[in-house]
């Protein structure tokens, strides 16, 4: 049987506090290209069961972690909380972070 590809968030927030967060950032990106699991994982060179533990917040391989994101052209961004407090005002004004 099929799996229908997610449906994909708008804007998500992009503030990732933890591996959940993260998982579902890359899920919506994932989605946003339109790619199920399987293709998404036969394009970036990971295993299905790999891209789906992040997807799914359970820890992974740093190595395949950055593999994912730069593959479907994401980044991580390392700041202090208050940078990042910070930068969600900019992107967000009118919510708080």
């Amino acid at each position: 049987m099929a799996r229908t590809v997610t449906r994909p968030v708008p804007a998500p927030d992009p503030l990732a506090r933890d591996m959940a967060e993260l998982g579902l950032l890359v899920r919506n990106r994932r989605a946003q290209s339109e790619l199920g699991i399987v293709d998404a994982a036969d394009q970036l060179g990971v295993s299905k069961s790999a891209l789906s533990r992040l997807e799914n917040g359970k820890p992974v391989n740093l190595d395949m972690l950055f593999r994912v994101l730069e593959g479907l052209g994401l980044s991580m961004l390392v700041v202090t909380k208050n940078e990042a407090l910070k930068a969600m005002r900019v992107l967000r004004p009118s919510q708080e972070a």
